[in-house]
């Protein structure tokens, strides 16, 4: 038996309807809140052409069951055989009870859930939380969910430039679902390497400030707001050391990796990044342009895509690089 913990599958869910960045300037124009971008703006600020967005009926549980379902049936393992259940995402349906006990009810299952929630890290974090309890004996099928809805948190009406470039990361969200399936390995495949850190002196540069203690009420704190030009900063200084560090303490070159999957909030940071970590561009499971910042989506959303596609199968090593605000950045390496 093997001491390593295996991905089974992966699946995405992804809504039909699309949103381009010209409709995206289009909405902030109408809006009234006076300010008026030039045309191409958007994409011009975040390589984005375009994002998919839910109807107005599908919540974050229900693109995650979709995702849940499509890994179960991809296994062929009944939904009675899975023993723990996470939901790892940033967005959530509501604040109380935790949204796995809602997809739990819509998906079948019958087993421990909770909630796993650290922004766009969270499904690396489930990730990390579904191995160890896995390690322990506590479960032996685990299915690590994320939902995401970010556009229903955006702020329209900006009244100036200054707000819309704080309000500036609503608009690349798009709406994405996904599910992994965990069990022990049976073979020397699985996940061989992780490693986290979080900064967290820097949690108030990119904030929803709404629905917690400090700010119960009031609808000017559900959006999303951020300093990017000083998050960015503050990737680069903390995490470009942790890279190194990382890849020397796993032994590993960018090189060992058929893909790296890389979370992705806009395809000029980007590139900024992949230049000053060493890493190949085209190694990196690209997804931004298509579907915009998909939070805690955006790296298994990726890898289903390159899975599905055959760009990488079964003994092929991948790099999963999380980035996150709070600021957290983890690092998962798997040999499928």
């Amino acid at each position: 038996m093997s001491n390593r913990v295996q991905m089974l599958g992966v699946a995405s869910a992804l809504p039909g309807a699309v949103r381009t960045s010209a409709e995206v300037e289009e909405m902030v124009s109408q809006s009234g809140g006076g300010f008026k971008p030039r045309k191409g703006t958007v994409q011009a600020l975040t390589g984005i052409r375009e994002r998919r967005v839910a109807a107005d009926d599908v919540q974050c549980s229900d693109l995650a069951v979709d995702a849940c379902r499509q890994v179960l049936a991809a296994a062929d393992v009944d939904g009675s055989e899975v023993d723990l259940l996470i939901y790892a995402s940033a967005g959530q349906d509501l604040i109380e009870p935790a949204t796995a006990h809602i997809i739990q009810s819509k998906l079948g299952t019958g087993c421990a859930v909770f909630d796993v929630k650290n922004a766009c890290n969270s499904f690396l974090n489930g990730l990390q939380l579904a191995e160890s309890l896995m390690m322990s004996g506590a479960c032996k099928t685990a299915l690590v969910a994320v939902g995401e809805v970010s556009s229903r948190g955006i702020h329209w009406n900006p009244r100036d430039l200054d707000e819309f470039k704080r309000n500036l990361p609503g608009y690349t969200m798009g709406d994405a679902g996904a599910a992994a399936l965990f069990a022990p390995a049976t073979d020397s495949r699985g996940i061989f390497y992780r490693n986290f850190r979080s900064y967290s002196g820097h949690w108030d540069l990119t904030t929803v400030l709404g629905g917690g203690s400090m700010h119960p009420h009031g609808d000017e704190h559900l959006y999303i707001r951020a300093n990017s030009a000083r998050l960015q900063e503050v990737f680069r200084e903390e995490g470009l050391p942790f890279m190194q560090r990382t890849m020397q303490e796993a032994g590993v070159t960018y090189a060992d990796f058929q893909r790296i999957f890389v979370h992705q909030v806009s395809l000029p940071y980007l590139h900024d990044m992949l230049a000053e970590c060493g890493i190949p561009v085209e190694l990196v499971e690209e997804t931004v342009v298509d579907f915009g910042n998909m939070a805690a989506a955006s790296i298994p959303v990726a890898l289903a895509s390159a899975l599905q596609r055959g760009a990488v199968g079964p003994g092929d090593r991948v790099l999963c690089i999380g980035l996150a605000s709070g600021i957290s950045i983890g690092v998962v390496m798997i040999e499928l």
